[in-house]
């Protein structure tokens, strides 16, 4: 059977901010084509891209690491842990309520499973509006997830945890258990509520913790 991959993942481009307050990633050429023809026989031009960003930009992952000090970091946490997770979408449509509570994530099969929250809010990427009164899970939510034996967890909002106050109960919780955590998804009504799997794969990073991903199903 044909397989089909539906992308999950915001476009990084110069200048794009992810989270007020986070310096915008620089794009640009290391070594031009046109420098490069210094460089090698005509009609063999090259270009080399530089690009420095925070790890915090665009669809990124979560490791423990981001978290705590001794979690593990990107490169230690195993492939079976980013790819092919069999999934579910929960739709939770911010125009009904921003708390994600344990009780809106209940009824559903989600054990070993990512477990991915389809709120709607990536229609704002990108605006002013993305950044503010964005929904999240509450501490309870995450506590359920953790209960019930989730692999990950993926949002398509600005931040899986209320950024209204100082504590991050949600990423403290889940990365504490080892899951995974992906932020800044989008495209998820373009999936089936089951029967897909899920990736998410960052590069293999000694030290960092958290880290943009090109976040796809496969159906």
């Amino acid at each position: 059977m044909n397989k089909k991959h539906i992308d999950l993942s915001h476009t990084i481009e110069n200048g794009l901010i992810t989270y007020k307050g986070l310096p915008a990633p620089i794009i640009c050429d290391y070594l031009s084509r046109e420098e490069s023809k210094k460089h090698y026989e005509e009609g063999t031009e090259f270009q080399i891209g530089k690009i420095e960003m925070v790890s915090n930009t665009g669809t990124y992952i979560d490791c423990p690491f981001h978290r705590f000090e001794n979690g593990k970091d990107l490169s230690e946490v195993g492939l079976e842990s980013f790819v092919d997770l069999n999934a579910i979408v929960i739709p939770v449509p911010f125009s009904e309520t921003l708390k994600i509570t344990a009780e809106t994530l209940s009824n559903h099969q989600i054990k070993d499973r990512a477990v991915l929250i389809h709120t709607g809010w990536d229609t704002h990427w990108n605006t002013d509006n993305y950044y503010e009164n964005n929904p999240y899970l509450t501490k309870g939510a995450a506590e359920y997830l953790r209960d019930s034996g989730v692999k990950l967890v993926g949002i398509d909002s600005h931040n899986i945890d209320d950024t209204r106050g100082k504590n991050r109960p949600v990423h403290t919780i889940l990365l504490g258990a080892e899951i995974l955590i992906v932020e800044h998804l989008c495209n998820l009504q373009s999936l089936p509520q089951d029967g897909f799997t899920f990736s998410a794969v960052p590069p293999k990073f000694k030290g960092v913790g958290t880290f943009p991903v090109r976040a796809f199903a496969t159906i």
